[in-house]
Parts: structure tokens; sequence; C-alpha cells
């Protein structure tokens, strides 16, 4: 598993970015994750799937609610993963109407929850290789801060935790 002071492997995920440009939209892109997180405060969280029970109705709305706060307390971005393809993503955000608040970055083949060391095979569940719930503060590329919630479990990965560990420095 990826410890504090570790870079973020290099992957590259896919986000579905809708534009407002004649009803079509772009996407999807490719995210270098090294690349786009480089000088940046990025607060990550990542869950088993999208439009799930808890991930719906209370890991992203959590950091949907602490938009505002985390933005205060230093984090330039807020970015989701999830073992989904970037349209599921895409349609995920934008059910949650977390345009330009959050960016979905879809992880469709667990290249990123593997290479963090934090996957989870959820096939007698049906449902295969999954990532585990999790958030992350991200300090110009490295590991800052790491909180993985045991299997089945909301505890620790949530918005309030991570805030309150962003303004702890």
């Amino acid at each position: 598993m990826i410890q504090i002071g570790d870079p973020l492997p290099a992957v590259t995920l896919q986000e579905y970015v809708e534009e407002p440009a004649a009803g079509c939209s772009i996407g999807p892109s490719p995210v270098d994750v090294r690349q786009a997180a480089a000088g940046k405060t990025i607060a990550l969280f990542a869950v088993p799937g999208a439009f799930t029970p808890v991930c719906s109705a209370r890991h992203a709305p959590g950091y949907l609610e602490r938009y505002d706060a985390l933005k205060t307390a230093g984090v330039d971005e807020i970015w989701c993963t999830a073992v989904n393809d970037a349209f599921v993503l895409g349609a995920w955000g934008h059910a949650l109407k977390a345009g330009g608040k959050i960016r979905f970055l879809a992880d469709g083949s667990a290249e990123f929850a593997k290479a963090m060391g934090l996957s989870v095979d959820m096939s007698a569940r049906g449902f295969g290789l999954r990532s585990a719930r999790y958030s992350a503060l991200i300090k110009g590329g490295k590991i800052a801060v790491l909180n993985v919630d045991a299997p089945g479990k909301f505890e620790v990965s949530d918005a309030d935790t991570l805030l309150a560990q962003v303004k702890q420095g």
C-alpha cells in the first residue's frame, strides 16, 4: 500500500467533461495523475463505485458540502476516483450536480487502485476488482495524509475528517 511521502503512481485516468457548447460534450480525456497533481494540493477520495448507496448518499455529497471549506483551507482541487468508466463517472458527477467542484476521474481497469495498493476484490458480490474506500491529501504530487476505511465501512474517508487534517497542516 502507498505510504505517506510516496509520490502518486504514474497512471493515466480518464475524465468525461461536459462543455456547454452546442449541447455537445467532449471526453473522455486522459489525465496524467502526476502531471495533474504537480504543484497542487488535492483532496482525493476513492469509492468502490459510482451510484452505489453510501457513495451517492454520503461520501461524494460530503465533499460537495465541504467544497468551500476545503478551498478556504488551501485545497486546489477535489478528485474522486472509482473503478468505473469515464461515462459512468461523468453521469454520476452530473447527477450529483458537482460540475466545477469535483473532478471525477475514472479508473476503468483499476490500474490506479492497484498501483496505490488499494484495490479490493469484490467478485463474490458481483463487482469484480474495485477500489477500497479511502481519502488522501496530496501535496505537490505526494501523499501527505491517507485514510483507508475497513472493508464495508465508511468511518475515516469522509470530508469532515480530511478537512480537519487539512486544517492541521
